[in-house]
């Protein structure tokens, strides 16, 4: 762990710095979280991907509260597929990370009341600390020659699948010159499915949890099949 999860650097490139509210559909960002803890599971080396699962390897606590809860569901229960514990993982995970966030520092929780009693949370940076490192560290990898480290390049690889490319600030030409570098790592890190294991530049069992989730995501977002 660097102390700064995968899903709460998704989140944070998800959130609009000044108005604090989510500039992507909601359900993608929440499958896209789900994914990121798995795959922050995959990093510590407590899941892995075998035979169409993901099942629990190490029971061993992390330390980190959101992912000890579900790796305390995935190591109880029979093993399932991607697709269906990022469904299982999606409820309710974006208010608790946002959460964690405002209790750092990171972000403010500003309530707000519409139409009279309507209650409207909006979430603006508070600390642009952590954003900027993810997104310098993205912009280091989408600019270099090279495959960046295994947490670097899966997050690229949920940003692509994401198509998050305008929480990025880009459009037109250079949205499609990045979304084809997102790829690029996402491909040559064998996040994709289409490098083998021996090519691969991770660990094989990084690989193959996130480029299982990958599909997984962009299945249930209807993109690709």
């Amino acid at each position: 762990m660097t102390g700064v999860a995968l899903a709460e650097e998704l989140l944070l490139l998800a959130y609009d710095d000044e108005s604090g509210k989510a500039t992507m559909p909601r359900i993608s960002l929440d499958l896209g979280m789900a994914a990121a803890v798995l795959i922050e599971l995959a990093l510590a080396g407590r899941i892995a991907y075998a035979e169409g699962n993901l099942a629990a390897t190490d029971p061993t606590p992390t330390g980190e509260p959101i992912l000890d809860d579900v790796l305390a569901r995935i190591a109880a229960d029979t093993p399932h597929t991607p697709s269906s514990w990022v469904q299982r993982l999606r409820h309710g995970l974006r208010d608790r990370i946002l959460g964690d966030l405002v209790a750092r520092g990171v972000v403010r929780d500003v309530d707000e009341t519409e139409l009279g009693f309507i209650h409207v949370h909006r979430y603006p940076l508070a600390d642009a600390a952590v954003e900027a490192d993810t997104r310098g560290r993205l912009a280091e990898a989408l600019a270099g020659g090279k495959v960046p480290d295994e947490r670097t390049a899966a997050l690229a690889t949920l940003v692509a699948v994401l198509r998050m490319e305008p929480a990025l600030g880009l459009g037109g030409d250079a949205a499609r010159e990045t979304r084809a570098r997102l790829e690029e790592i996402a491909g040559v890190a064998g996040f994709s499915g289409e490098v083998s294991l021996e090519d691969s530049v991770v660990r094989p069992s990084v690989s193959l949890v996130v480029a299982a989730l990958a599909q997984a995501v962009d299945a249930a977002l209807g993109k690709r099949v």
